[in-house]
């Protein structure tokens, strides 16, 4: 083993040993190297006189650039964006992504995270988390319907075994006492388990009610005093996103982070949905458990290990996108932006709620609960989502997402208010088309 990462293991182990051997054999292994990038840095701070350590050109001082790439990018300067940001990420928005945890969550108050690592969006975030975690044949537990690249992320490049649960029950909330039955019954022959969690959820647009999610909070704890190491990550593209006041508006990262040493929470965000910057890519990986005595050495090693998956990988997420989100989250109209854009999403899930509710719909289609996010799920009664989709694609010229055999998603975020009820309604014609056209063939 490299002596960085004998190191980093000794750091970790010293405070929680539990978490080391959560770590996939990559994760173990992986260490920032003291190379090129680290001594730039050195170099950064002390080589006042010149400084040939990086692999960038400068003019006069500055960035060497065209004019006609730094031209459209206005207000920026060249070096704010043209030269390689830290794999970390840059500093000063990983301090300002960590306090906004701190704001939007306030039960974080009183505990200790990491200082969040910047990803190249959270796809990349979830994949790093699996280079760092995840070894084959590990389980990763999630609900019967989920967003499809878990599986490529988790199954087909790590080799792990996704195990999943009903996640809704009869009643129509969250299904406690199957995700508790599928929890216990793979912990009960696991040394590891790792849980992903999802809300607001994609592809149905739910979120669990503050209840639902001590209750979670509650059977992962237990778990973890039992005996078996648990990894809670949270996905939390969406978060922020919740129209309902029974929904828990908290991550539940900010319950689960400091409530056993077995327990490790690792928070998957980003600015990609909650502040609308879809392209530029930009993603974060924070973590929280209990350990003993001072947090900074431990949390450092655990960035070091994340950022260094970054450097092996892409080197480092875009400067110009990180660039963005640090200048717009320092504007003094940043919080009255965000609170414009929620509430027109808020008034288009509530319009989707007023328009569903209408009778006329329902020998056609099952409803499945949303209460947040840019998502709502329906299951169809009489016809197969797939054939669906293609009729009204290629009929209406209307587009939706097929899920299995009789799930169509439906993103509410990119539809005008005014235009949700056509919608259904082409949905609901669609649906009489087909079932037409099936009763043609029978006769």
């Amino acid at each position: 083993m490299n002596p960085i990462a004998k190191h980093l293991r000794e750091v970790i182990q010293s405070k929680n040993p539990y978490v080391y051997e959560m770590l996939s054999t990559i994760g173990k292994n992986i260490y920032f190297p003291k190379g090129i990038l680290s001594q730039s840095a050195e170099a950064r701070e002390k080589a006042h006189h010149l400084n040939a350590t990086i692999g960038i050109a400068l003019e006069n001082g500055k960035a060497m650039h065209l004019e006609s790439i730094v031209e459209p990018v206005d207000g920026i300067y060249p070096e704010e964006f043209l030269t390689y940001a830290p794999s970390f990420g840059i500093p000063a928005l990983r301090q300002i992504w960590k306090h906004s945890l701190y704001e939007k969550n306030p039960s974080l108050a009183p505990k200790s995270v990491s200082l969040p690592v910047v990803t190249s969006g959270i796809t990349h975030s979830i994949s790093i988390f699996s280079e760092l975690w995840v070894n084959p044949e590990d389980v990763i537990i999630l609900p019967d319907m989920i967003w499809g690249n878990y599986r490529l992320i988790f199954e087909t490049r790590k080799g792990a075994r996704i195990c999943q649960y009903p996640i809704f029950s009869d009643t129509g909330g969250f299904n406690l006492d199957q995700f508790e039955a599928v929890i216990r019954k793979e912990a009960s022959h696991r040394d590891k388990i790792i849980v992903l969690l999802n809300f607001p959820h994609n592809p149905t647009g739910y979120s669990v009610t503050r209840e639902e999610g001590s209750r979670i909070v509650d059977i992962l704890t237990d778990v973890a005093r039992g005996g078996t190491h648990v990894i809670a990550a949270l996905d939390d593209a969406y978060f922020g996103l919740f129209y309902e006041p029974q929904v828990l508006s908290e991550s539940l990262f900010a319950m689960l982070c400091d409530r056993h040493p077995r327990l490790l929470a690792v928070k998957l965000d980003g600015a990609t949905k909650e502040n609308f910057v879809w392209g530029l890519r930009v993603g974060f990986i924070t973590y929280g458990v209990e350990m003993d005595g001072d947090s900074l050495e431990f949390y450092t090693a655990l960035e070091q290990k994340t950022a260094a998956c970054v450097r092996a990988s892409i080197s480092n997420a875009s400067h110009l996108g990180q660039t963005i989100v640090l200048k717009s989250m320092q504007s003094e109209t940043y919080p009255i932006e965000k609170q414009e854009k929620f509430e027109i999403l808020k008034r288009r899930a509530l319009k989707v709620k007023e328009v569903i509710s209408d009778a006329k719909y329902q020998n056609a289609w099952d409803v499945y609960p949303f209460n947040s996010g840019y998502f709502m799920s329906i299951r169809l009664k009489s016809v197969g989502a797939e054939s669906l989709r293609r009729h009204l694609l290629d009929r209406y010229g209307v587009g939706l997402i097929s899920i299995g055999e009789k799930n169509l998603r439906i993103a509410f975020s990119c539809l005008e208010e005014d235009d949700i009820r056509e919608l259904f309604d082409i949905i609901l014609q669609g649906v009489n088309d087909l079932e037409i056209s099936e009763s043609q063939k029978i006769d």
